[in-house]
């Protein structure tokens, strides 16, 4: 022990540290100064005593109150008023740091977690796209375990339905929001099909609304102001159209013969926000799709990626200019040459946000 505890019928009166005291000692005349003093002389009246029944959280806070004293002279502990033994400042601190360790663990065990129930909410619409639209690709990727994008495809007899969204946050509140999300479009569907995506925007803005308590709130007295960025598109086979409605999520065609992307930008209002218009009607869009055309919907996980030399983001234009080169390949092997340039744009910036991309050849 670096101290040495003072006690005057057991109960604890002064602490000395060992090395004021050596050093003292090792002074000239030392027995001439101090050889009949009484070890008084030496001790820190003051020291900190705790009783052995405080919890580690109650020390902490002791210690950090008292100071660095605190953790280089360490403490006396006490039973009953009785001196019990000595505690070391850097015990405390390993026995704090190893408590900490524990509970990151078990928030750790229990975010890995939540990324499979995450993850199993979006299993069926992975199937669907193997399935149902064998020429399209998927990249998802969470900023951190979970994240707080979400995507749902689901196949009829005449089309298929797509959504991509970006709900507010990431990690574990951008989860929540996108497990609330998406039960909201599930029971959209349910009630009013796929083929009216504006719709779809307006009920789920309604009901994402109800939920947080946002309607008819103001942006101080709502207790959260929360909401998602969205694409809904419906896909008609027998017509060869794409029926799109967005709010602030773009949808990119790139036509057979065309040059470049044909951008169809998203509403400005966001989903289920506090000042998103509780009655307010997303505008639908119908597109004429041959053939070989070339879809593409992200997130702006990807367009707002600092990197490269200059530290700038990645952009939108940048994103679509590689997809033209290499229109000729499958979707599969655009999406993942995305995903490649966006990493090396990155290079050592930390990931920004989300990041959703979703490519199809209709």
């Amino acid at each position: 022990m670096a101290s040495l505890a003072v006690t005057e019928k057991n109960r604890p009166i002064g602490l000395i540290n060992r090395d004021i005291f050596l050093s003292q000692m090792s002074k000239p005349f030392h027995r001439e100064l101090y050889g009949k003093k009484s070890c008084i002389a030496f001790m820190d009246k003051e020291p900190l005593i705790v009783d052995a029944d405080m919890s580690i959280e109650a020390l902490t806070f002791k210690t950090v109150e008292v100071g660095e004293k605190a953790l280089i002279d360490g403490f006396i502990v006490t039973r009953g008023g009785h001196f019990a033994g000595l505690g070391s400042g850097l015990q405390l601190l390993g026995a704090v740091a190893e408590a900490q360790a524990e509970k990151n663990r078990q928030i750790m065990q229990s975010i890995e977690y939540a990324s499979v129930i995450q993850r199993a909410m979006l299993r069926t619409s992975r199937e669907t796209l193997a399935a149902r639209l064998q020429d399209a690709a998927l990249v998802w990727e969470p900023r951190d375990v979970v994240g707080g994008d979400f995507y749902h495809f689901a196949a009829y007899p005449e089309g298929w339905f797509g959504a991509v969204a970006d709900c507010t946050g990431h990690g574990v509140p951008g989860a929540f929001m996108t497990l609330l999300a998406s039960a909201s479009l599930s029971q959209a569907l349910e009630q009013i099909g796929p083929r009216e995506p504006a719709a779809l925007l307006a009920a789920v803005n309604r009901n994402v609304k109800a939920l947080l308590g946002q309607v008819n709130s103001t942006a101080e007295a709502a207790q959260s102001n929360d909401g998602l960025d969205a694409a809904f598109f419906w896909f008609d086979a027998a017509q060869s159209q794409l029926h799109f409605a967005g709010a602030r999520i773009a949808l990119h065609i790139l036509l057979p013969d065309g040059e470049q992307f044909e951008t169809i930008a998203g509403d400005r209002m966001g989903v289920g926000y506090v000042d998103s218009l509780a009655d307010y009607a997303w505008k639908l869009r119908t597109i004429p799709v041959p053939s070989g055309s070339l879809v593409f919907v992200c997130t702006d996980g990807l367009t707002d990626q600092i990197g490269g030399a200059r530290k700038i983001s990645f952009g939108r234009r940048r994103a679509l200019s590689l997809i033209v080169e290499q229109r000729a390949e499958t979707p599969s092997a655009i999406c993942e040459n995305v995903r490649r340039a966006l990493a090396d744009w990155q290079g050592v910036q930390p990931r920004r946000d989300d990041v959703t991309l979703f490519c199809a050849r209709v």
